[in-house]
């Protein structure tokens, strides 16, 4: 049965994965077709095709390998500086820009002169190209906000689960207590599983984070604790705040591995429940993401030698380490053969779904060539040139050829293509676990 729903997990978000890639260039089609440039093919996939049909102009079709798609759209490039469309080189940098110019030709029908996409203003080509991660951007807010305020996420509540027998410093790495181990404050005080703490040194206590905050800054303080008993009553407790040696916080609140920090100790671990956030909450959330996303993408460099080491010498795949779409698909194979509540493998999937669209976004938004991004500042810096040309009165400069970075877009894709596998290789021979 376990396996059987781990094949589902995974079944499920690669038909998630096909429906976000399908979205992302639903986005470029429909600008596309909105500013009158012909689509040949609109493609999820990539590789051999195993189904297709025409409709109209445009071919639709769904190809063997799940991990891309694209739109061909007609003339993508301009004709070369002699104006013709294709030339022959035998400068190999040359003959890339010539063939990718070729490329874009090659389905000229008569009557497609003014269809091209090079011949539309510079602002209509960003949108075209922004129209597809801009897609991603929108399903990602939707999922999130599906998350945070439909399904909810599970929080540390003020409530408490467990209260320590005992001040036991981080670095023991267990929670028995020591011979001679004085008392927890907590158990000092007469805290107890079931309670709730209501205010903490006369501040009225809202979530687990704000009162974990003003624990950890208590150290060495008489503390007066006002908390409502499982039985709904209520009383204040009194509490002498110890120093201990704990695991240091980032700025949202979680561990950081390998740092600690002195502060305030209390004794107690957090009961978890589901909270449904405002709009507000879940705007905030959702900036915490974004920061975390474009964080992560600039810190992918560094995490190759961790890759490496992954898959060569078997070592420990990092918490944060780079998963890919075969990485991601076991994990929610994992979380499906989890004995958990269907909310929380839902949860799960709308997260996972959600921020691989945000990343999708990011990624794609890179200023890059073969990417959006790289066909955006394209047709940026053509409306900059243009515009300036304008201004001081001097003849236009023409489109801006972007087939003359194709070399540079190869070399791109070349290292984009290494990572990709770097980082499926370690997702089949070393994956990333859930604990």
């Amino acid at each position: 049965m376990d396996k059987l729903m781990w094949v589902l997990g995974v079944l499920i978000f690669v038909v998630g994965l096909l429906f976000s890639i399908a979205w992302h260039e639903l986005g470029h089609l429909s600008t596309a077709k909105l500013f009158g440039i012909r689509v040949p093919q609109y493609m999820v996939g990539f590789g051999r095709t195993i189904w297709s049909t025409r409709r109209g102009e445009t071919e639709y079709g769904l190809k063997a390998i799940p991990f891309g798609g694209y739109i061909r759209m007609i003339g993508m490039f301009p004709p070369g500086a002699d104006g013709r469309i294709t030339k022959r080189s035998s400068s190999p940098w040359r003959s890339m820009i010539e063939d990718a110019r070729a490329a874009s030709y090659e389905e000229l029908q008569p009557g497609d002169e003014t269809r091209l996409f090079y011949t539309r203003k510079p602002w209509k080509r960003v949108i075209v190209m922004f129209a597809g991660p801009g897609m991603n951007l929108v399903l990602a807010i939707g999922l999130f906000l599906t998350l945070f305020m439909g399904i909810g996420v599970t929080r540390s509540t003020p409530t408490i689960q467990s209260v320590s027998e005992c001040v036991v410093p981080v670095s023991a790495q267990t929670d028995t207590c020591q011979p001679g181990a004085e008392k927890s404050p907590a158990n000092a005080a007469g805290l107890r599983a079931g309670d709730t703490v209501l205010a903490f040194g006369g501040v009225r206590i809202h979530d687990y984070d704000q009162l974990q905050a003003l624990i950890r800054d208590s150290a060495g303080k008489h503390v007066d604790i006002e908390v409502r008993h499982r039985d709904g009553s209520t009383a204040t407790l009194a509490a002498d705040i110890k120093t201990n040696t704990l695991a240091a916080l980032d700025k949202d609140g979680y561990p950081v591995k390998g740092q600690t920090v002195t502060a305030g100790f209390l004794g107690i671990t957090p009961a978890t429940g589901v909270h449904h956030m405002s709009v507000g909450e879940s705007a905030d959330e959702m900036a915490k993401m974004a920061e975390h996303g474009v964080e992560s993408l600039a810190q992918l460099p560094g995490k190759i030698p961790g890759l490496w080491h992954a898959v060569v010498d078997g070592a420990p795949r990092e918490q944060d380490s780079p998963v890919g779409m075969v990485g991601a698909a076991r994990l929610g194979g994992d979380v499906f053969a989890m004995d958990l509540p269907a909310t929380q493998q839902l949860a799960f999937f709308v997260q996972m779904l959600a921020y691989m669209n945000f990343m999708l976004f990011l990624f794609n938004m890179l200023p890059l060539l073969p990417l959006d991004g790289g066909h955006i500042a394209g047709a940026l810096w053509e409306s900059v040139r243009r515009t300036a040309a304008k201004v001081l009165r001097r003849p236009d400069p023409g489109p801006f050829d972007v087939a003359r970075l194709m070399p540079l877009a190869y070399v791109v894709a070349g290292i984009f293509v290494c990572f990709t596998g770097l980082v499926m290789a370690a997702d089949i021979v070393n994956p990333v676990r859930i604990n």
